[in-house]
């Protein structure tokens, strides 16, 4: 159920971080018939490229271990920018920010989102199993 709830909130928070970065980069634009596809390839490209970065971090750079998630991000957004039709990133500049406006805006609404919902209906989930054995 944790999985499940992770996967959603990594797709949402990555339409928004998405939606947030067209808005805020002239040169990063988002086409609206590619949309789903630029965020799945996104949040996929994503998922599976931070564990990938992670160990080469690990292995080859361990002080550079801290920008692993800009580092997949970047590499995500590439990735995405390869599916025509979904996103298209033009200009030094707006590769710079990209991944930065991106990486913080999945990083603190997954935290914020695991911190507060999640725990707080982990919690909730623990008390109401404790409270049915007391009943038995």
């Amino acid at each position: 159920m944790r999985l499940l709830f992770q996967i959603v909130s990594q797709v949402v928070l990555s339409a928004i971080a998405l939606v947030v970065a067209h808005f805020a980069l002239p040169g990063f634009e988002l086409h609206i018939g590619g949309f789903l596809t630029a965020v799945a390839v996104f949040a996929v490209a994503h998922a599976v490229l931070g564990p990938f970065v992670l160990n080469i971090a690990q292995r080859y750079a361990a002080p550079l271990a801290g920008g692993v998630g800009l580092v997949a991000t970047l590499l995500a957004l590439w990735v995405a920018t390869l599916f025509k039709g979904g996103i298209e990133i033009r200009g030094v500049e707006t590769w710079v920010l990209a991944p930065i406006i991106v990486w913080v805006i999945t990083a603190l609404g997954g935290w914020i989102f695991m911190a507060f919902v999640i725990e707080k209906r982990l919690k909730r989930r623990e008390t109401e199993k404790a409270m049915n054995r007391v009943k038995r």
